[in-house]
């Protein structure tokens, strides 16, 4: 294919990247489209400032973009990497630390063509820094991760990502075993809390799609 010829799954993803962020704007966030991961990764590094503190929750989409080396290599932010820290005791004060940072980096586990957006979390301290605490949160979704309504985004966040995530942590749920949500009260559950962000009443939600499949 020529050079700067977009394929069919490209035009896609732009047409439909731009209609989701008319609809999170309508919601009060703000909202990018990369066609790459690199574009994404330079965008999001110039949404945070010199000097800012920075932090992020369990997302494979920014490790695997190798945005905490980014962060880190810049030199001018305060990085908050709980993957750095010793022991548990220094895990949970780097959560604890989350909630009082400048920004706080995360992905979804679904959004909705509309800009919903749905989380599921087994400790909680995603989505509740998320929902409050650091000044600004900045997001970073695959367009692998839309899902045309929210009751889809939802169905995605349990059958898909949950059941993978299971795997990837390799903990007795019923999902891990069969691949399938069982909607269970396992112990071992990791999905305690459900979370939809529907608006971001302060605009302190910024979202950075990206023209690539990352995450689960």
């Amino acid at each position: 294919m020529a050079k700067g010829v977009l394929t069919p799954k490209e035009i896609r993803n732009e047409r439909l990247a731009e209609r989701i962020i008319k609809n999170l704007k309508r919601r009060n966030m703000d909202a990018f489209y990369c066609p790459t991961a690199t574009e994404a990764v330079k965008k999001v590094s110039e949404l945070i400032p010199d000097g800012s503190s920075v932090t992020w929750g369990g997302s494979m989409t920014i490790r695997d973009m190798g945005i905490p080396q980014v962060l880190k290599d810049r030199k001018t932010l305060n990085v908050l990497d709980r993957d750095d820290a010793p022991d548990r005791e220094s895990v949970i004060k780097i959560y604890e630390r989350a909630f009082t940072t400048d920004v706080y980096l995360s992905s979804v586990n679904a959004i909705s063509e509309d800009g919903v957006i749905v989380n599921i979390d087994g400790n909680g301290n995603r989505v509740a820094a998320i929902t409050w605490g650091p000044k600004r949160v900045i997001f970073v979704i695959g367009m692998n991760k839309v899902a045309q309504t929210t009751e889809a985004a939802l169905a995605r966040a349990r059958s898909t990502a949950s059941p993978i995530n299971a795997s990837r942590f390799d903990i007795k749920t019923p999902c891990q075993v069969d691949g399938v949500c069982h909607n269970c009260n396992s112990p071992e559950s990791i999905c305690n809390y459900i979370h939809f962000l529907r608006n971001s009443p302060q605009g302190r939600h910024i979202v950075v799609l990206v023209g690539e499949d990352f995450g689960y």
